[in-house]
């Protein structure tokens, strides 16, 4: 959505074969009768059509209708599926839509005739009404058809007070002027049912943040269980091949997945931190992913340490506490925001979804504030992963995961200030880097 500060013109309303499509009312009708659709796949049907000169590629069309949201590959497919469907077409013989391979989609259609869609009086006197009758959304599809009224509502500033509609039309107002912030107030906590107001307000703002961050969640978890377990297996090859090892080659399947686990909830609470950062704020985003990320991984870290020290102690009796935990994974978690901010400045809030090289270079920004990060850490005293792991084998005889191969081969004879910064800060740039690299990633198209 764009934000504008005065009434829209209403949008050309397009004639082909047997179907209208309205953009203004986002109608489709065969005839006289609507043939419903998602809204998505109805945006999708509408850039097609405006943009019929050209065949538009995979890329502009996720840029354009799956903006907020990241979609795999399939999403598209059975979009276009569906939008065949309704229109009686087939893939194979096309006569609206043709898969151009391996680039994207064309309206094909040629008769189509271009005509004036209802003006912005009809338009603002359906949204009122709609807003007028308005209940709670029960679906995707009414909570779009009621954004749509809110918004031309907004944009048209009709001289109605608004405060005075009922709490479902004043919490969807006060929504859509998220996204429009230069038109007029919407007015929330107004009689009648001023905490009902609240309540479904806060319902579809928790249910939009839910739909944006999964997959940007499980993407960050991915990526640091990958960046865990790749650090883990060259943690392995230098404790089992350096100078003075004592290490069998199950290090090699101890070290990966150790390293796998922690990762993965590292970045279940950094990764989440920044992905409800990013959902809920729009006007500190900078702020918030900072704030978040140190929050989330300090209480996911806090939880971990709890629940790992107190079952060691209870079962061998041995004292873990200055394994680190809370603290480390707050900076940590404000490091990364700190390095995914300063790489992805967006105005007004949003997701970054960069791309390729620009991907990379995002998620590297990311991991060298958290590598400076976990050097701090290690110069005062903290404990990260392998540092930690090194003080639990110290209190276990036997064990076979001291890392004074690697603190010769940095020229100490154990691991001393000079080791535990290096390490640290390896550490934190894999994870910084995984972390972010997982939660920009947009499945393969």
């Amino acid at each position: 959505m764009t934000a504008s500060s005065g009434p829209s013109l209403p949008r050309a309303r397009y004639r082909f074969a047997e179907f209208t499509v309205s953009p203004s009312t986002r109608l489709l009708l065969k005839g006289d009768v609507e043939v419903p659709l998602i809204p998505r796949y109805f945006d999708l049907l509408v850039l097609l059509i405006e943009r019929r000169a050209e065949v538009v590629t995979r890329d502009e069309i996720f840029d354009q209708v799956w903006s907020d949201v990241i979609v795999s590959d399939g999403a598209l497919t059975q979009a276009v599926r569906i939008l065949r469907r309704s229109l009686g077409d087939r893939a194979k013989d096309p006569r609206f839509i043709r898969t151009v391979s391996r680039h994207g989609y064309r309206f094909v259609y040629e008769e189509l005739t271009t005509e004036a869609s209802p003006d912005n009086g009809e338009l603002l006197t359906s949204a009122l009404e709609t807003l007028r009758n308005a209940a709670a959304p029960e679906n995707d599809e009414e909570e779009t058809r009621l954004r749509d009224a809110a918004e031309t509502v907004l944009r048209s500033s009709p001289p109605e007070d608004l405060s005075r509609f009922g709490s479902v039309a004043r919490a969807m107002l006060r929504e859509a002027r998220w996204d429009l912030p230069d038109t007029r107030p919407a007015p929330l906590v107004r009689a009648p049912g001023p905490f009902t107001a609240v309540r479904i307000l806060l319902g579809l703002r928790v249910r939009g943040a839910f739909r944006l961050i999964r997959k940007r969640w499980l993407g960050a978890v991915a990526g640091g269980v990958v960046s865990g377990a790749l650090g883990g297996f060259l943690g392995a090859i230098v404790l089992r091949f350096g100078p003075g090892s004592l290490a069998t080659a199950g290090v090699f399947i101890a070290l990966p997945v150790v390293g796998a686990v922690v990762g993965g909830l590292g970045a279940s609470g950094v990764g989440g931190g920044l992905a409800w950062a990013e959902a809920l704020v729009r006007s500190s985003r900078s702020q918030a992913l900072i704030i978040l990320g140190g929050v989330f991984g300090g209480l996911v870290g806090g939880l971990t340490h709890f629940a790992g020290r107190y079952t060691v102690e209870g079962i061998f009796g041995r004292d873990l506490s200055p394994v680190g935990g809370g603290f480390e994974g707050l900076v940590l978690g404000a490091a990364v925001g700190v390095g995914y901010a300063i790489a992805t400045p967006m105005r007004g809030g949003g997701m970054a979804t960069p791309r390729g090289k620009e991907r990379g270079r995002v998620a590297l920004f990311a991991g060298i504030t958290c590598a400076l990060a976990g050097v701090a850490l290690a110069w005062t005293g903290h404990h990260l992963g392998a540092m930690s792991l090194d003080l639990m084998a110290e209190t276990f005889p036997g064990s076979q995961v001291s890392l004074d191969p690697l603190a010769q081969l940095l020229g100490e004879t154990t691991p001393g200030t000079w080791t535990r910064c290096v390490i640290s800060g390896f550490e934190g740039a894999l994870f910084g880097f995984g972390v972010v690299f997982g939660l920009t990633r947009r499945p393969a198209r």
